[in-house]
């Protein structure tokens, strides 16, 4: 449990996108740029998606143009060739695709199955790796489904054979919706790593039971050393009702750094970014830590 851990900070795209409340592409640049001055230097910074189906995510290109000369790694997400097209036009060095390992959550999220969905984006692979842009896939429902219910093992493990075999460098296994026990993610994990290197796997886990840290230790039991989070545990997911967000990116850090494990990450700049933010959206952080150190310097 000594080595390192690298975080994925998503709040700029995973959380803000399923917040309520719009954040002008000037707050998410000041949001990145704090999150990168905390000591997080890989971050998920916007959507290359339509305007009408994520409104949110609007001017995500204006966003990686005002922090793309920051120190560190800027992923943005795009679902088809049109945004592909976007991202490499303002010169984006990493992109993320996605599929479900469930076929209700595939269908209610882009209305197409599984397999229609990797045929969308495999000229988007292809195109990226002729250009010499890596290719981060996720797989969202990996541990249950708000359609679908459960999700076999054997479901995960073949999405993510896939993305792999397709050329995603990093195959990121998400909880959407924060049903998982430790049990099952060690589980998943475990059958997932039985197709795709244990070091091209990171852990996607939202806390919606309160569950999302035991489930990350748990992970890292089995060796997984890639951990996405999302400062103040911003966002949901509108096709998962009453998921809660992403992990806090400071209750990972407080527990990694309990475990001496560094991060790297000043924990003060860390809860002003987070508070920041907290104030542009109108709620408190759902972050546990946030929560403490707020109160404390009340």
């Amino acid at each position: 449990m000594s080595d390192q851990v690298r975080i994925v900070e998503v709040g700029p795209r995973d959380g803000l996108q399923n917040e309520k409340t719009p954040v002008s592409v000037e707050d998410r640049i000041a949001f990145v740029k704090a999150l990168v001055g905390a000591g997080l230097h890989t971050v998920e910074v916007g959507s290359f998606v339509s305007p009408k189906a994520i409104p949110k995510m609007m001017g995500s290109d204006q966003v990686f143009l005002g922090v793309r000369d920051l120190p560190g790694e800027f992923h943005v997400l795009v679902p088809n060739e049109k945004g592909y097209e976007g991202a490499k036009a303002v010169g984006a060095k990493v992109i993320a695709v996605f599929a479900s390992a469930s076929e209700g959550f595939s269908r209610a999220n882009i209305n197409c199955s599984v397999a229609e969905s990797i045929e969308r984006f495999k000229p988007v692979i292809e195109r990226a790796r002729a250009d010499g842009i890596r290719v981060r896939g996720y797989v969202s429902c990996v541990l249950g489904c708000p359609y679908d219910g459960d999700v076999a093992p054997q479901a995960v493990v073949d999405v993510s054979k896939t993305l792999f075999d397709l050329g995603c460098y990093e195959v990121s296994l998400g909880d959407t919706i924060g049903v998982g026990t430790p049990s099952k993610a060690r589980q998943m994990l475990r059958a997932v790593a039985g197709s795709v290197p244990m070091p091209k796997l990171a852990m996607h886990f939202h806390d919606t039971y309160g569950q999302a840290l035991a489930n990350l230790y748990a992970g890292m039991e089995e060796g997984c050393r890639v951990v996405d989070s999302a400062a103040g545990g911003l966002g949901g997911c509108p096709y998962a009702p009453g998921a809660t967000g992403n992990v806090g990116t400071e209750d990972v850090v407080y527990m990694l750094e309990g475990m001496g494990i560094a991060t790297g990450v000043d924990m003060n700049k860390l809860i002003a970014a987070t508070n920041t933010i907290s104030a542009l959206i109108g709620r408190p952080p759902v972050s546990r830590v946030a929560s403490a150190l707020n109160a404390k310097t009340r």
